[in-house]
């Protein structure tokens, strides 16, 4: 068979292997879920599966790139500005609570240089916080959005406030993650409000 065939082929597996793993681990869990029946779901062995991947971690760290471009895919389509993107993402995660479990897990790990995801999390909050920004600075632009606001730092805090709702959410389901950073969004558009006038000494 040439080469470029079975580069073919080799990519198409691994591609249905991301997107098989991306429904077994939403529905049991980063924990729950293991390299031998993420194996099984794909019709190969153990050993075949890590033929793809150089050991568990990668395969795990590929599966969280590969939710991302799901989720921004999604987006780009419903042509969503990057504000509300991020709204409609933290209000699909309520149904994917596994992919939400090893997002957060690996978020912590990958702090270490040496961790399979350090690179793909450094890239990802990078590309995240400039989409957001491009987006408050068009949206000052536009006048919908105060020009007091700082757009990098504020992008910096949706991301923080995204990532410190889903872990709430893991301990208390009943937190509407949606809802909380929808209305952070609307401070942002609404800007501060105006100083109060004084009014005449009495």
């Amino acid at each position: 068979m040439p080469r470029p065939a079975r580069y073919a082929k080799g990519l198409a597996k691994r591609e249905e292997i991301l997107t098989t793993a991306l429904e077994v681990i939403a529905r049991t869990g980063y924990r729950g879920t293991s390299v031998k029946e993420l194996a099984g779901a794909v019709g190969l062995s153990q050993a075949g599966l890590l033929h793809y991947f150089a050991s568990k971690e990668e395969l795990f760290a590929e599966i969280l790139a590969k939710r991302d471009a799901v989720n921004e895919g999604a987006t780009g389509e419903r042509g969503e500005p990057a504000l509300d993107g991020l709204v409609s993402i933290v209000r699909h995660n309520a149904d994917v609570p596994g992919l939400v479990q090893l997002y957060a897990q690996f978020s912590i790990e990958a702090s270490d240089p040496g961790h399979p995801s350090h690179e793909l999390f450094v890239q990802r909050y990078a590309r995240v916080r400039e989409m957001l920004a491009a987006d408050i600075a068009a949206r000052q632009e536009a006048g919908t959005m105060g020009p007091g606001v700082d757009a990098e730092m504020a992008a910096n805090l949706l991301i923080a406030a995204a990532d410190g709702l889903q872990t709430q959410w893991l301990l208390d389901p009943e937190v509407d993650m949606a809802a909380h950073l929808s209305s952070l969004v609307s401070l942002l558009c609404s800007g501060p409000a105006p100083a109060a006038e004084s009014g005449p000494a009495r």
